[in-house]
């Protein structure tokens, strides 16, 4: 399985991610590591992107996915995915494949971009970050989990829902 953890900056993509992965004992990667470097330097500036360049970024996370799914490895990936049609390019055809919205409100969303420091996401480009999000629905793919609550209760809400079962360390690591 692939749990794609998605929302908006400051909904807590990758600690959740990150913590999801961590008790299922699953490799953890953020989609933020598939921006082209462009991309990466126009969020710097505060400058949005657009669709044209999230294009490559999305194939990216595809390709990513499909080898993972290719070789049977489970994997937790934190992506934003504001749009459905960025949700569907994602999921689509792959079944193997879930994905968790962690849902925010702008003003919890801006008290902790505003206490983040050292990401190239800034708290100027929040207010487009809710311009774009088109706010999923829950289907047999997706579940949709309150990110004000605390990382641990959200993640056993995860694991729970989606089924999953946390369970020991692997020999030989991961």
């Amino acid at each position: 399985m692939i749990v794609l953890v998605g929302g908006v900056a400051g909904s807590g993509k990758t600690t959740v991610g990150r913590a999801v992965a961590g008790i299922l004992h699953w490799p953890y990667t953020d989609a933020d590591s598939f921006h082209p470097e462009a991309n990466v330097a126009k969020m710097r500036a505060g400058i949005p992107l657009t669709d044209a360049d999230r294009e490559p970024w999305l194939a990216a996370i595809c390709a990513w996915m499909d080898e993972r799914i290719a070789s049977g490895t489970d994997a937790v990936v934190g992506c934003s995915a504001l749009k459905q049609r960025y949700r569907d390019e994602l999921l689509d055809g792959r079944p193997e494949a879930r994905m968790v919205y962690l849902e925010i409100s702008r003003d919890l969303a801006q008290r902790r971009l505003v206490d983040r420091h050292g990401h190239f996401f800034t708290v100027n480009l929040m207010d487009d970050q809710f311009e774009e999000l088109e706010p999923p629905v829950e289907s047999e793919q997706l579940i949709v989990v309150s990110a004000a609550e605390t990382p641990d209760r959200i993640v056993t809400e995860i694991v729970d829902r989606l089924g999953l079962v946390a369970s020991p360390p692997r020999p030989g690591g991961r």
